[in-house]
């Protein structure tokens, strides 16, 4: 989402090589990471060790969920570099000074926050509504949605993810993930092609988790 940062707000260009770490669940909201390149996975892992993945930012996505004008707030989620990340740093203090002088740039945030939240909203439905089907399904959507690339045979997923990030998206164990794939590849929904899903069939999808076609913008992956 862009925002109108021409505002006179202090930015600083931050760079994090892969599988490090732009803050950690627990640390003091310091403030909010715009991606210039790169790719962010926002997740946390459980008390019992299972990882869950929320999302994967890249290019102008907002990282750093956070509560503004709150006293010692601290985030609640992992933001890690799955990929070499380039990025703009604001600090909370300057953004929330930016927000009470620039009433573009408080719509503009006010208007990704409800995005953001429309989208988890939308998972938790998939969620209950449906099961581990509609977590999975779900997710072959989103992910259709924000890194899909259209070819002859269907839409290519343009990222690399194994059968356990893939799990890690639903809350499910890689062996169910497994079982599920299997299924689908079966009935010729999905194949892989050099390590990247391929889908074949997204209606198919659609129509086993009542698809309610809500904007794109509610349902992709980041």
């Amino acid at each position: 989402m862009e925002m109108d940062l021409h505002a006179d707000i202090k930015k600083i260009v931050k760079s994090y090589p892969k599988n490090s770490y732009l803050f950690r669940e627990g640390d003091d909201v310091k403030g909010i990471y715009i991606i210039q390149s790169g790719k962010v996975q926002i997740g946390k892992v459980t008390p019992d060790g299972r990882e869950l993945t929320l999302k994967i930012c890249g290019p102008d996505q907002i990282v750093g969920e956070i509560t503004v004008f709150s006293e010692a707030a601290k985030y609640m989620l992992d933001a890690r570099a799955i990929e070499p990340v380039v990025c703009t740093k604001i600090a909370i203090e300057d953004l929330e000074e930016g927000l009470l002088k620039n009433p573009k740039l408080s719509a503009a945030f006010m208007k990704w926050m409800g995005i953001d939240q429309q989208k988890t909203q939308t998972k938790f439905r998939d969620l209950l509504l449906h099961g581990k089907k509609g977590a999975l399904y779900s997710t072959f959507i989103r992910l259709s949605n924000s890194y899909g690339v259209q070819q002859p045979e269907g839409i290519l997923i343009d990222l690399a993810l194994t059968n356990q990030e893939l799990a890690n998206f639903c809350g499910m164990t890689r062996e169910v993930v497994n079982r599920m794939l299997s299924e689908l590849k079966k009935e010729q929904v999905i194949s892989m092609v050099n390590g990247k899903m391929l889908i074949h069939d997204l209606s198919y999808l659609k129509t086993e988790i009542n698809c309610e076609n809500c904007p794109i913008s509610f349902c992709k992956i980041d």
